[in-house]
């Protein structure tokens, strides 16, 4: 039975929660090329595409922030460029399958027309198809509006995952929400999903990053809770929770892996050296699941840890 929460924890208490517990774990580095001297990171899980695996990263200069996504396939121990395959001007990509069609998506960015180094605003993009070489675009999130998420239920509903900002004095809050198909995901409806309050303290912030159908009916959410200290230092965490679309009701928020997992390695700026953003996690069926993450905004990580979902389905 899930053990339900309506309290909120700090990050603060969160991760003295989680290091007080040994983990023996270590992150390995992803080694990307043929991107020049651009960075890879904020990449998604691998998912197949007619049969090979296929990782989707965020690939940007360190001294800027306008990015493209790429597809990436494994060679010789490197993940290269896909051939044939396209490249969106986006950034932090995820993707999901709705029955047999691939939903791919990511973050369009808008910058001053004056000034190419200062974001006006963003928002959430989707685009589906039968493979990455025919994705097309379909839908828009609300402006302001990242880590907008969808999975399809048992049911054959489609789950909705939201991230509004600035609600009722919350910096941002998840929400939630449910559609028959995709063609009812519009802006209006990622407005009305339902909030999950008291998951963040008021002055930290969080979204889903991935979502998972477990076994007894609720979905495992995979995330990320954030805050900042002075100097606008950002913390970022992987989290996980429980979400029961029955009932509206949650787990509480558990971490699942800190920057010190992970091996030493460059920041994109001294404020986000302590920055995992969860792209994407695999179960495996033997009580084990790989993470991958984005790491200080730089680089791209992969550990394998517990399967952080298993004690959601006992």
């Amino acid at each position: 039975m899930l053990a339900y929460t309506d309290q909120a924890k700090s990050s603060v208490e969160l991760l003295k929660e989680f290091t007080a517990k040994s983990h023996e774990f270590e992150g390995l580095r992803l080694v990307f090329s043929g991107v020049g001297k651009r960075d890879v990171y904020n990449i998604c899980a691998p998912f197949l595409d007619h049969g090979e695996p296929v990782i989707a990263g965020r690939v940007e200069d360190r001294d800027k922030e306008s990015s493209e996504v790429v597809f990436f396939v494994e060679r010789h121990g490197e993940w290269v460029p896909r051939n044939g395959a396209p490249v969106f001007s986006l950034q932090d990509p995820f993707f999901t399958f709705i029955g047999e069609e691939l939903v791919f998506g990511g973050v369009e960015v808008y910058f001053d027309g004056d000034d190419p180094h200062y974001v006006t605003s963003w928002r959430t993009v989707f685009y589906r198809g039968h493979s990455v070489n025919d994705l097309e675009p379909f839908a828009k999130g609300p402006l302001t509006m990242k880590d907008i998420r969808l999975i399809g239920l048992e049911n054959g509903r489609i789950g909705v995952f939201t991230r509004p900002m600035m609600v009722d004095g919350a910096r941002a809050l998840i929400g939630y929400t449910e559609i028959e198909t995709l063609e009812e995901l519009t802006e209006e409806t990622i407005l009305g999903a339902k909030l999950l309050r008291n998951q963040f303290l008021p002055d930290e912030w969080g979204g889903a990053n991935e979502a998972h159908q477990l076994a007894g009916g609720a979905i495992g959410v995979l995330g990320h809770i954030a805050w900042m200290e002075d100097n606008n230092i950002r913390h970022y965490y992987p989290m996980v929770f429980a979400y029961n679309p029955d009932n509206d009701r949650y787990t509480p928020i558990k971490l699942i892996a800190t920057r010190s997992m992970f091996p030493d390695g460059p920041a994109k700026r001294a404020d986000l050296k302590d920055v995992i953003f969860s792209g994407g996690i695999v179960r495996h069926g033997d009580g084990t699941a790989t993470l991958y993450t984005g790491v200080s905004d730089a680089e791209a990580h992969v550990i394998v840890i517990p399967d952080p979902f298993l004690e959601y389905e006992s």
